[in-house]
């Protein structure tokens, strides 16, 4: 992680991830992911700690549009109308990932643009969008645009993707 920017460091997003491993355990809940632009590190973070695998199922990184699909079952019409970067996206992995995984009663998706490259003046480099998805619950989406480097964005987006679970599951 960037030593620019502190507060995202890797031993920040690794006590997000702890405390929610914490939360999952008091609510008997079970989660799995599903990511694009921050290519497993939420499901990295998860499982750096010893016997996570008792509330973590697993996690999809569907960096293409076509994994996104044949994985995840996100309708390619959504990909061509919205993008990749898109809540309609998101929300469409949160609950394949959810509908894939056995006993997970959570999941978190993510995708979005950490650059360097790839932005537009509609879809700027940092942003990310999110979805979680309960079981028999909704499916709440969340954007965000965050500054800095590609491990920067990539850092920010794990953290907050860890706020939101903690949000869905108080």
């Amino acid at each position: 992680m960037s030593a620019t920017n502190a507060s995202f460091s890797e031993f920040s997003v690794l006590a997000a991830a702890e405390r929610t491993l914490f939360r999952l355990r008091q609510v008997d809940g079970h989660m799995v992911t599903a990511e694009s632009c921050t290519g497993g590190l939420v499901a990295a973070m998860l499982t750096h700690f010893p016997g996570s695998s008792d509330v973590t199922e697993g996690g999809f990184v569907t960096y293409s549009n076509a994994m996104k699909q044949k994985v995840l079952g996100v309708p390619a019409k959504i990909l061509e109308k919205h993008g990749a970067v898109s809540a309609q996206t998101v929300e469409k992995m949160a609950e394949g990932a959810l509908k894939a995984s056995p006993i997970a009663s959570i999941s978190v998706a993510i995708s979005g643009i950490a650059g360097p490259d790839g932005g537009s003046a509609e879809k700027p480099v940092g942003l990310v969008w999110f979805a979680t998805a309960m079981k028999n619950g909704a499916v709440i989406s969340d954007k965000q645009v965050f500054s800095g480097s590609r491990e920067d964005v990539r850092a920010q987006a794990a953290q907050h993707a860890f706020e939101l679970i903690l949000q869905r599951l108080s």
